[in-house]
């Protein structure tokens, strides 16, 4: 059975190969050579060939070489009566198709062809990084490659949920029979974008293209792999074989399980799938195709078809091997991480709750263990079936916990949790935080049965999934009653202002304990964060009473205590214990590592960071970029080449990878002076920002700043951001010389 995969891919290849061939001499005749070749905000180039050849192509002429490149990997094709006892001419068949259908997505870019909807096409870096905490944390445990349809929409959305409330991210290609899963969502109003963990890529086959560039990003971003190093292509492809999870649904819109396949499989698309096993992601089918049992490129068999519908998502975890992990809630509506960006609009809104329309807050404390009833949920007020279509009603959600291990600490790490646990309901749009949050409740949850004792009952069983160390009862009171609202309401802002002032009020100093944070060595095996409790974690989602709380919840978990130890240099913050630890976990990669300066051995970077900081030599100073802004910086590059530069795991002077809030810290850089030399951020970033940073500026005696700090209205390059230093007398330039 495998030799008749073999020949068709081989075949598939050979087509592949020869429509790039004629695409690209023809661009070529038009243009010439050194025409610009580039997918849209990437600093990978073409990010799959640059993995797999470590040819740099960027334009036509470049990408002419990776296509001879491909040439060369290309068996003969096949004949009736070839003889095909191996694999491996159709693995290197499938590599030759991936650098073509790479060639061939990046010419239509290059013709103007810009993906229409639902397609989304090329994913660029900025989403790569977005969804990576999301691969660290083990909210997304993988992906399906959908390539195909189904028989039915509704099936298609059975399909489409089935995999979102496993939280396995979505990506859908090419058709079958003229169809596309894709347009199935889209005719049932289904949303598709990477918040809902559906990505609709391109209807032709080649977009499958699109799905392992993003796998072969994530071993450059992540995994600190180089490319055209010495082995890189192997070294790319194993680690997506060992810590990307996916697989590839090969989906039969008109064939019954068990039925022979007519045009389910194209050359092509055989070719294609020789492409993805490569990187170790094994092929499920619904119908009738020839199977690959045995073991070898991928962890378990390559090939397997026949499945039926019901099963396929099943079959599929346990071919590839996913560790998924279902919340069983006794709710009427799915749940999953799958559903947690999901929007639900005006006219798809059953009701909503605080936003700019009512009163609204949520609460979580701690109780004696007497006073908790477990598993209880109260409503004072209203129902939703109470109220009219489209109303909003106030909403005070208050969450008591009781735990012989809880502390009083955990209370605003558990409470920020409320908001993941209602995003990912089914129907459910929850946005905001404390005495901010905005909810809608969809009219397909509400005619499902969805009420809000399902939404206690959500925060109930989560609280339990997930802190079952230290909490051991949960009960939930639910207001919707206006003048209760408004009464708890003020109660509420009072214990947040005690929190802020007690949490804001700690110094790196009082405390003997820092925290490691390893979660992303599961993408970045040589990447250690230490947190402390003036620096947060470089992805923006930990901070230091986060860490502890996860490391009371699991001991031998990803959040470690690190005793300081003796101080060794006050000024860059090096401590001798902390440079045991990260010695230790960093595989022996690093010796040293400062808390407080971006030049003196600093802490490394994985991929998931919100801001990159970087010296400008020219300027005496820093500056700040994060990850939203796509435009110039004065130092040349964009997010997407810094990132691609100092990302997995290395220890890169002159570069830092931090979460936002550290810039207002009192620690940030502060070895080389702090917000002083901080020269140029993105208008944005600023904004967002304004409020922290002037009262820091204000401790500072710097007041007026703010203004001296340039943003790319003022300058996107070095000699502009100079002029207007010196034209606002930036401290910057009289400081000690950073270079």
């Amino acid at each position: 059975m495998s030799r008749t995969i073999a020949k068709a891919a081989i075949r598939g290849a050979h087509k592949y190969v020869s429509q790039a061939d004629e695409q690209l001499t023809r661009a070529i005749a038009e243009h010439n050579p050194e025409r610009r070749l580039a997918f849209p905000n990437t600093a990978y180039q073409l990010p799959l060939i640059l993995a797999l050849t470590g040819l740099k192509v960027e334009n036509l002429g470049q990408a002419q070489q990776a296509l001879e490149r491909a040439k060369t990997l290309l068996p003969p094709e096949p004949t009736d009566s070839m003889w095909l006892p191996y694999l491996g001419g159709a693995l290197d068949a499938g590599i030759a198709t991936l650098i073509a259908q790479e060639i061939i997505e990046a010419l239509r870019y290059a013709r103007g062809e810009e993906p229409q909807e639902p397609w989304l096409g090329f994913t660029d870096d900025t989403i790569l990084r977005t969804q990576g905490i999301k691969l660290v944390d083990g909210r997304m445990p993988g992906f399906a490659a959908c390539v195909g349809a189904m028989p039915t929409n509704e099936q298609a959305v059975e399909l489409a949920r089935s995999l979102q409330e496993r939280s396995i991210l979505v990506f859908m290609v090419s058709d079958a029979g003229g169809r596309s899963m894709a347009e199935q969502l889209a005719e049932e109003g289904i949303e598709m974008n990477w918040d809902t963990f559906l990505v609709p890529y391109g209807k032709q086959t080649s977009a499958a293209v699109y799905a392992l560039n993003f796998a072969a990003r994530a071993a450059m971003t992540f995994g600190g792999v180089k490319p055209g190093d010495l082995d890189a292509a192997r070294r790319i492809l194993m680690y997506n074989k060992e810590r990307v999870f996916a697989f590839v649904l090969a989906l039969g819109a008109d064939y019954e399980p068990g039925e022979q396949n007519g045009q389910l499989l194209t050359d092509e698309k055989y070719a294609t799938a020789a492409g993805a096993i490569n990187f170790g992601f094994p092929v499920i089918s619904d119908v009738e195709i020839p199977q690959i049992l045995p073991r070898g490129i991928c962890t378990y068999e390559h090939v397997v078809s026949g499945v039926p519908r019901e099963e396929i998502v099943s079959k599929a975890v346990e071919v590839r091997g996913l560790k998924i992990k279902i919340s069983e809630i006794p709710i009427p509506v799915p749940y999953g991480a799958g559903f947690e960006g999901e929007r639900v609009r005006k006219e798809q809104m059953q009701i909503q709750f605080g936003g700019k329309y009512t009163d609204s807050f949520e609460l979580l404390r701690g109780r004696p263990m007497d006073e908790v009833e477990d598993g209880k949920v109260e409503l004072i007020g209203p129902d939703i079936d109470d109220m009219e279509v489209g109303s909003a009603l106030p909403l005070g959600v208050v969450v008591e916990v009781a735990g012989r291990s809880f502390k009083e600490d955990f209370e605003s790490v558990l409470e920020r949790r409320m908001h993941h646990f209602a995003s990912c309901t089914f129907g459910v749009f929850h946005m905001g935080q404390r005495d901010i949050p905005w909810v809608r409740i969809s009219k397909e949850a509400f005619e499902k049965g969805f009420r809000l004792q399902h939404y206690g009952e959500v925060m109930v069983a989560k609280f339990h999934d997930e802190f079952s160390a230290i909490v051991d009862k949960v009960q939930v009171k639910i207001y919707t009653d206006a003048d209760k609202v408004a009464k708890l309401l003020e109660q509420a802002r009072d214990i947040y202002r005690q929190r802020d002032e007690r949490i804001m009020g700690m110094q790196d100093e009082d405390v003997d304990t820092f925290y490691s944070c390893i979660l992303c060595q599961s993408y970045a095996p040589d990447h250690v964060c230490i947190v402390t409790p003036q620096r947060l974690g470089l992805c923006g989602a930990y901070t230091w009473l986060d860490c502890g709380a996860s490391y009371e919840m699991d001991s031998h978990g990803p959040n470690q205590p690190i005793k300081k130890g003796d101080v060794l240099d006050e000024v860059n913050g090096i401590f001798s214990g902390v440079n045991e630890y990260v010695a230790r976990a960093s595989n022996g990669n690093l010796e040293r590592v400062s808390m407080y300066s971006i030049m003196n051995d600093p802490q490394t970077s994985c991929g998931c960071f919100e801001v990159i900081a970087a010296v400008l030599p020219e300027t005496n100073g820093v500056m700040l970029v994060n990850r939203e802004y796509q435009g110039d910086t004065p130092i040349g590059m964009g997010f997407s080449t810094m990132a691609g530069q100092i990302g997995g795991g290395l220890q890169m002077p002159g570069f830092l990878g931090i979460g936002k809030l550290y810039i207002s810290s009192e620690k940030f850089i502060s070895a080389e002076g702090g917000l002083r030399r901080v020269v140029w951020m993105p208008k944005a970033l600023k904004e967002e920002l304004q409020e922290r940073l002037a009262a820091r500026l204000e401790e500072m005696g710097e007041h007026d700043l703010l203004d001296r700090i340039a943003t790319e209205e003022d300058a996107t390059t070095s000699e502009e951001l100079l002029e207007f230093l010196q034209k606002k007398g930036h401290p910057a330039l009289e400081l000690e010389a950073l270079v």
